[in-house]
Formats: C-alpha cells, structure tokens, sequence
C-alpha cells in the first residue's frame, strides 16, 4: 500500500497502479459475483464490473422497474439477470446493494445461501453495524466486507466512461477465508474506484450519516435557503439570489475547489471576497458546529438509523417522501433553479 500525507497524517491507500485491473481480474476470475439490488448502486458497480471484465450477475424483483432498466441495460433475463433468490445461490460473492430498509427485509432470503467461503458484500455500514436494529448477523465462514465509493452510482458510471474513477474507502468486518483482503480490492478497483482508503464498518455508517445529514445535503440546503430567503427578504430578485447562492458556488467555485482546494480559490478571487470570506468563515463555523456535533451524538447512539428503519419500513413511506420532495421542488427557490439551468449556455 502507498503511503499518503494527508494534511499532516499519513494515511495507507491503494492505488490504481500498485493493484491494476488486470490483478483484479485474476484475484476474482473464479467467481460469480451477484449484484442484489438495482437501485442506486447496483447499475454504476454492476456495469462498470461487467464492463472490466468481471462474470457479473444481477438479482432483482421481477416484474419491477428495476427489473425493467435492468434489461434495458443489457441483462439478459435468465442469464445474467435472476430473481434475487436464484442469484444469490448462483454467487460466491454477494453484493448487497438493496436500500436499508430492504436490506432488513430480504435478509432471512439471502442469508440462507450465505454457504461457507461465500463473500457478503456491503457499500454502506449500515445493516452489520446497527445489527441489534437490523438483524443483520452474517454467519461466522463467509467474508464481510465493503466498498463505499464516495458518491452516487450515477457518479461512479459518469466518470468511469470518462476514464477517471471515483474514490472508495473499504472496509474487512469478518476474514473467514484469508482472502476477503485480496477480494475487497479488487472488487474496489473491479468497480471503478479512484483510490481505496481503509476504515471499517462502524466509521463508514457514522461519516457517511453525518456527511448526508450535513454538508453533503441537509447542512447545504439549508444554508442555500437561509441566504436566499434573506436576499429575496431584502428586494433582490429570484434570478438575482439563486446565481449568488447556488449557481454561481455550483457552476464557477465547486469546480476550482474540486481541482486546486479551498485555499487557491481564496487567493484567485477579489481581495474584496477574500476579507469578507476570511471574516466570516469563522462565525459560520462556529455558529454550526454545535449542531454538528449533536448531529454525530444521534448517529452514534443509533438514533438516526432507527428512524430510517422505522420511517423508511412504513407502507406510505414513499407517498410520504414524495410529498417532503414536493415541497423542495415546488419552493421558489429551486423553481428559480430550473429556470437558471435552461438559460445555461449550450442547453
């Protein structure tokens, strides 16, 4: 593994060219891997797999619109493309990609094909590490591992088909064959991942909670609305606080800080956003981060996983999401977004 100074801690990490594809290929040329769920994982790990080389197998519903895409991606029925039950005795390793919620549902199904030396497959801590919640408890002689790439399936596909790959950190909860290490990367690297960085179940579940919950997408769009309501409060029109708020940050700053970090963008802007963001950065932080570490409590007590496993198993759980999602689309501010994006150049 290739020793990386992160900010002044030095980290191990895989890297693409000490552990290339073609070893990848090797380490798992006599599996049968099963992608169990075609939702937001499962197509960009399925495909990105099936298009390195790897035997690949999905498992989904019939008769679903999962089932559906899946055939339109090129799964053939009855070939690659199984009910969940078939694929998963078909497997050596099974890649557990359903939400958590049907996780916990389908688990006394796959559990049951779980045949010694077999690899279950994780892209989130969720299910082992709330197990007292999940009932998620593999047998003692298969692996248990994890590859959490950090962004959506969408996103690992689009920069997969773009050459590039999107970083994953990885995770051994259970070694019962002294292969599971040899099979969590290449399985990593399989799937199109930039680089690998090592954590384990528990931390995956408790970053990647509070990441989702915070500046990934709760702590974002709440600040977006706070300053755009302040804006319109104060006469500025909705093109007006929708560019200062989200378009210009998404479209013009996002990308330099993506490539050359936080402080070049600093040092390349006006010195007239430079004070003021030097200024302020702080009262932000500080005003913040009271909530953020009640945030991380919740998460490490289990109170945020209980209540996705008990609001995300309700019967009317999606009319219920899709009347929170209503609320989002129909706000003036992302009504003024959808606006902003046609008038983008080239659309």
């Amino acid at each position: 593994m290739a020793k990386i100074n992160f900010g002044g801690v030095q980290e191990e990490v895989v890297l693409r060219e000490e552990f290339p594809i073609e070893k990848a290929r090797e380490v798992l040329k006599d599996e049968v891997i099963a992608i169990i769920g075609y939702g937001v994982q499962g197509p960009g790990q399925s495909l990105n797999l099936r298009d390195n080389g790897f035997n690949v197998i999905i498992g989904q519903r019939k008769n679903s619109k999962t089932w559906d895409k899946a055939v339109n991606d090129g799964w053939v029925p009855g070939e690659t493309l199984f009910e969940i039950e078939e694929a998963c005795q078909k497997a050596t390793i099974i890649q557990y990609l359903l939400s958590d919620a049907a996780q916990i549902a389908m688990w006394p199904t796959v559990k049951k094909h779980l045949t010694a030396g077999k690899a279950l497959y994780f892209s989130h801590g969720f299910g082992i590490t709330y197990s007292e919640r999940t009932g998620i408890v593999p047998p003692k002689d298969v692996d248990v591992i994890l590859i959490a790439p950090k962004g959506s399936g969408t996103s690992l596909r689009r920069l997969f088909l773009q050459g590039a790959g999107l970083n994953s950190s990885y995770a051994i909860y259970q070694d019962a064959t002294g292969k599971a290490r040899d099979r969590v990367v290449a399985l990593g690297i399989g799937v199109g991942s930039g680089y690998l960085f090592q954590t384990t179940f528990q931390n995956e579940v408790y970053s990647d909670l509070t990441g989702e919950r915070g500046t990934l997408m709760g702590a974002i769009q709440g600040i977006f609305a706070a300053q755009y309501e302040t804006l319109r409060q104060n006469g500025h029109s909705p093109s007006e606080a929708f560019n200062e708020t989200v378009e210009e940050l998404t479209q013009s700053l996002m990308p330099l800080v993506a490539e050359n970090g936080m402080d070049w963008m600093y040092a390349n802007c006006s010195t007239t956003a430079q004070r003021g963001a030097l200024d302020w950065w702080k009262k932000f932080r500080d005003a913040t981060k009271p909530v953020f570490d009640e945030l991380y409590k919740e998460v490490a007590k289990g109170n945020e996983a209980q209540r996705s496993i008990d609001t995300n198993s309700k019967a009317d759980y999606r009319q219920g999401l899709d009347s929170e999602l209503k609320e989002l689309r129909d706000s003036e501010m992302w009504q003024a977004g959808a606006a902003v994006r046609k008038l983008r150049p080239g659309k």
